[in-house]
C-alpha cells in the first residue's frame, strides 16, 4: 500500500483541483477536495487532512499565521507566555472545544470525504501530538526548559493536551475518517531526549490510546529507535518512521514481533522535494526491502514536491510486485 500520514499540500495538486491554500485550510469543500485528489491524481492509496498541525492549537487559543499557498500555517504567537502553574486548568477541553477554531471544518471535511463514491480508500485525520500543543500553548524553548526544570508542570499540562487530542480524535472517528494520526516533533528524542519522553509522554500517550475509539497511528519526527520499545508499548496500530531513524530493519521486526504496521520512510526533503524520479523509486524500492509496509513520505511532504515523483512511489511499488 502506498500513501501518506503526513502533511502533504501539493501546490501542483492545488492547481489541478483550483483548491488552493489557505482558503482550502478553512472551507470544508475545499479541503477535501484537495484531499481527495491525493488519491484521484496522485494515485495514493492512503489519505491525510487536514493539511497542517495547528487546528487543535489555534481552537486552544494559539494565534496562527494563516499561511499562503506554498507555507503552512503555524504557531506565532502562545496563550500561556510565561510561568502559568495556576492556569493550567483555565485550558478548556470540554464538549465546546469542538466548535472553535477550524475543528468544524475538518470535521465536515471527514463527513465529505467519507461519503465520496470515488474515494475508497482509508481517510486519515492528522491530530498534533500532545507535546507538540503543550509547546505550542506555552512556546517552544519555555517547554523545553520546563521539562528538566519544572517536569510536574510539563506532565500537567501534557496531560490536558492529552484530553484535547482525545476529545478531537474520537470527534473525526465519529464523523468519517477510518483513523487519526498522532504527529508530534517535539516528542522526539532529538528535542527532549529518550528519558523525557519515557517519564513525561509515554505515560500520556498510553492513555492516548487507550481512549481513542479506532484505528490510531503514532509519527514523531527525527531518529526515532531509541524510544520505539517505548513508542510500541504504546499500543498504536501503526507508526510512521522518518528517514533519519538509524536500522529500519530492526524498527520493522520490533514493530511486527507487536503486530504494529510501519509506514514511511521516503526523505521528504532530500529525495521526494530535490531529487528525480529514477531517485525517488530507488529508494521506495529500499524501503520496501527494509520491510515497510505501507509506502509513504518519513514526514511532511513539502509544497514546491512535483507530483511526478508522488506517481513515482506508486510506480516502485508496482515494479517491485511485478519483478517480486
Amino acid at each position: 500500500m502506498v500513501g501518506t500520514v503526513t502533511t502533504s499540500p501539493v501546490i501542483e495538486l492545488m492547481d489541478i483541483t483550483g483548491e488552493k491554500r489557505p482558503e482550502a485550510d478553512r472551507d470544508a469543500k475545499k479541503m477535501a477536495q484537495l484531499a481527495a485528489s491525493l488519491h484521484n491524481i496522485a494515485k495514493f492509496e492512503v489519505i491525510r487532512f487536514p493539511f497542517d498541525v495547528t487546528v487543535l492549537a489555534e481552537a486552544l487559543g494559539c494565534e496562527i499565521d494563516p499561511g499562503t499557498k506554498a507555507r503552512t500555517p503555524a504557531v506565532v504567537g502562545h496563550p500561556f507566555k510565561d510561568e502559568f502553574e495556576g492556569d493550567v486548568e483555565r485550558i478548556d477541553v470540554s464538549e465546546d472545544l469542538l466548535r472553535k477554531g477550524r475543528i468544524p471544518v475538518v470535521l465536515e471535511a471527514c463527513e465529505i470525504l467519507k461519503g465520496k463514491e470515488d474515494l475508497e480508500v482509508p481517510i486519515v485525520a492528522g491530530v498534533e501530538g500532545p507535546a507538540d500543543l503543550a509547546s505550542s500553548i506555552c512556546g517552544f524553548k519555555p517547554f523545553l526548559k520546563w521539562t528538566i526544570k519544572k517536569p510536574e508542570l510539563i506532565k500537567t499540562l501534557v496531560s490536558k493536551c492529552v484530553d484535547a487530542c482525545i476529545l478531537y480524535s474520537n470527534a473525526c472517528l465519529d464523523s468519517g475518517a477510518d483513523a487519526v494520526v498522532i504527529a508530534d516533533a517535539t516528542a522526539s528524542p532529538d528535542m527532549i531526549g529518550p528519558e523525557g519522553f519515557k517519564k513525561l509522554i509515554k505515560p500520556e500517550m498510553i492513555r492516548l490510546r487507550d481512549n481513542i475509539t479506532g484505528h490510531c497511528i503514532a509519527h514523531i519526527c527525527g531518529a526515532t529507535d531509541a524510544i520505539i520499545p517505548d513508542l510500541l508499548d504504546c499500543g498504536f496500530n501503526a507508526i510512521s518512521v522518518e528517514e533519519s531513524v538509524e536500522d529500519l530493519q530492526s524498527i520493522v521486526a520490533q514493530a511486527h514481533a507487536k503486530n504494529v504496521a510501519v509506514i514511511g520512510n521516503i526523505s521528504a526533503a532530500g529525495t521526494l522535494l530535490a531529487k528525480n524520479t529514477f531517485e525517488v523509486k530507488k529508494e521506495a524500492k529500499e524501503c520496501i526491502q527494509n520491510g515497510i509496509d505501507i509506502l509513504a513520505p518519513g514526514c511532511g511532504i513539502a509544497p514546491e514536491t512535483p507530483l511526478e515523483n508522488l506517481l513515482a512511489i506508486v510506480e516502485a511499488r508496482n515494479d517491485y510486485l511485478l519483478n517480486a
